[in-house]
This record gives structure tokens, C-alpha cells and sequence, in this order.
């Protein structure tokens, strides 16, 4: 015969159990406001910080802000000893580099990112993954000593010449310096920058791309390539465009780097064979040393143009991102 449990001790476990039911469901409650509250207390303190710099950047700015106004822009002449301060030059430089890294690093990095994700067996994409992230871990200052000592005269004795004597007659070719450093080196360091960036967030959306679709599209027959093209990279675009960017506020805020391997220029030319400046390394460059009041409000000048530019690219990379998940959602 089994024992028939008192009633007594039922009514007590049912008790403890509303009990206990009772405190997980206010702890949960506690515990859904206070995540809200801390993911809210991040989402401000970032904006905070954002108008805090570009208050101070700003007010730094002002004195040139008022004695050249939107000239500065236009204006391609940087002579400090005059007090004459244009950011032309400096302007198309950041700009010449930053595009040249994102068009060929891009490419090179979501090839390693499908690589890695779709087509490497498990045992070297382990071993090659490391790699790549440990190239976004190298100090900018090690890269550019190595752009400096290395690569920059390997550029100047065997690519520049091959490139001028190919393909002379366009001017972004023309005849290369005596030395490395060049808008060129500068270009290609960013590029050895921004690609483990673009790889990696590149590798991880492949990833994520569900199975089943890509099973799909090999049982009605499409070849790998064609999973490739018609499944993950459209399914992925959006991410892709967003990493792309991210690699791009990385090279238009690169300073120490490019520094030591551009030059030092600050006028505008044609040639990516001649040393030029960004204005994030000439801000480096010059802030420390500024030789007048003016001098140091034109580089927070520099500073300001360069802090809307990056604002920029992050909004057009949202802008993009909803506009291509807007539409692949309806697509889908």
C-alpha cells in the first residue's frame, strides 16, 4: 500500500511554490526595468559625449570659423608663419586615401570573409580567423614604421615605376619621388587597416546566413558560386555596406600611421605619387606646435570638418542599411 501524503504538507508545497512563483515574477520585473534603464543610460551617456566633443571642437574652431569662414574649405593655401590657413589640399587628401583603402580593401576583405565562412575546411579557417583579427591588433605606429622602413621604398623602387610606365598617360600616375612617402604609401596602409575590420564583421554575416536557405539553393542545383551571388551576399548586403563604413570612419580618423608615411604635404595635386596630408595627420602633425592662436583654431577647424564627415558616413550607413532591409523584406 502506498502512502497518501498529508494535506496539510500539500497546502505547505503549494504555498512555497505561489511564494517562490511570486518573487521570480517581481525579481523579472525588477530585472526587465533595470535593463532598460542601463541600455538607456548607455544610449545617452554616448550622445552626451558626442556633444560634448564636438562643443569643445566647435568653440575651438571659432576664431577661424569667423576669420575664414567657408573659404577655408575652397582656400588650398597652409602657411602658419603667414597666418594663412585653407583645407583644400589636406580635405581631398583625407578624402583620396579613405576612398582608395575602402575600394581596394573591401573586395580583398569580404573574399576572406567568404572564404573563411563558406568555403575554408574547420581546420584552417581556425587557424586563419586569428590571424586576421591579430592584423587589426597591430599598433597604428608599428604599421607605420613598417609603411616608413619597408614598404614605402618597396613601393618607390618596384610599383610606382611599373604603374607610371603602364599607365602614364592618366595623372593619378605620374612620376614617382625620390622617396616612399606618398599619398599612395598612405592609401595602402589604410588598406592593410581597414581590411581585418571589414573581414571580420563580413565572416560573422555569412555565418549567420541560415542553412537552410543555402540548402536550398543547391538542391534545385545552383552551383556554390551561385549560392553565393543569389543567396548570402543579398541577404547580407546591408551588413556589408555598414562594415564597409565602419572600415571607412577608420581610415578617415587614421592619423599617426599616415603621418609617418605620407609626407607631411598639405597641397592638392593629382599624382598619388607625391606627398600629400590628411586632416587628421596634419592635426597630429601640427597641433602640439602650433605657432599662433589662429594656427591652433585652424586645426580644430580641421578637426570640426573631419568629426561631420565621420557623423556623415554613419548616417548614410543607416540610411542605407534601412533602405536595403526595407527592401529586402518586402522582396522576402
Amino acid at each position: 500500500m502506498s502512502a497518501t501524503p498529508p494535506a496539510g504538507s500539500t497546502s505547505l508545497k503549494l504555498a512555497r511554490s505561489n511564494r517562490q512563483s511570486s518573487a521570480r515574477k517581481r525579481a523579472d520585473r525588477f530585472g526587465d526595468v533595470a535593463l532598460r534603464l542601463i541600455c538607456l543610460g548607455a544610449a545617452v551617456l554616448a550622445a552626451i559625449v558626442l556633444v560634448l566633443i564636438a562643443k569643445e571642437v566647435i568653440e575651438g574652431a571659432q576664431p577661424a570659423i569667423s576669420k575664414f569662414g567657408f573659404s577655408f574649405i575652397t582656400h588650398h593655401e597652409w602657411a602658419p608663419p603667414l597666418e594663412k590657413f585653407g583645407g583644400e589640399g589636406l580635405i581631398l587628401g583625407t578624402l583620396i586615401t579613405s576612398t582608395i583603402a575602402l575600394v581596394v580593401g573591401a573586395p580583398v576583405a569580404i573574399s576572406i570573409g567568404i572564404f573563411l565562412a563558406l568555403l575554408a575546411p574547420t581546420g584552417i579557417r581556425n587557424v586563419i580567423s586569428p590571424l586576421v583579427e591579430m592584423l587589426a591588433a597591430i599598433p597604428s605606429v608599428i604599421l607605420g614604421f613598417w609603411g616608413l622602413l619597408i614598404f614605402g621604398p618597396f613601393l618607390q623602387r618596384s610599383v610606382e615605376p611599373f604603374l607610371h610606365d603602364t599607365f602614364g598617360f592618366i595623372p593619378l600616375f605620374g612620376k614617382p619621388e625620390t622617396t616612399g612617402a606618398s599619398v599612395f604609401t598612405a592609401s595602402l596602409i589604410l588598406t592593410i587597416m581597414v581590411i581585418p575590420i571589414i573581414a571580420s564583421v563580413s565572416r560573422d554575416l555569412f555565418m549567420a546566413v541560415p542553412q537552410d536557405l543555402q540548402d536550398g539553393a543547391a538542391a534545385l542545383g545552383s552551383t556554390r558560386w551561385e549560392v553565393i551571388r543569389g543567396v548570402v551576399l543579398p541577404s547580407t548586403l546591408s551588413g556589408m555596406i555598414a562594415a564597409s563604413l565602419l572600415g571607412l570612419g577608420r581610415a578617415l580618423g587614421e592619423a599617426i600611421a599616415v603621418s609617418q608615411v605620407i609626407g607631411g604635404g598639405t597641397d592638392s595635386h593629382l599624382s598619388l605619387f607625391k606627398t600629400g596630408g590628411t586632416m587628421a595627420s596634419i592635426t597630429a602633425l601640427q597641433f602640439s606646435s602650433a605657432v599662433s592662436a589662429i594656427h591652433t583654431a585652424s586645426l580644430y577647424y580641421l578637426a570640426a570638418l573631419l568629426l561631420v564627415i565621420g557623423v556623415a558616413s554613419n548616417l548614410l550607413a543607416s540610411w542605407v542599411g534601412m533602405r536595403f532591409g526595407s527592401a529586402g523584406g518586402a522582396m522576402r
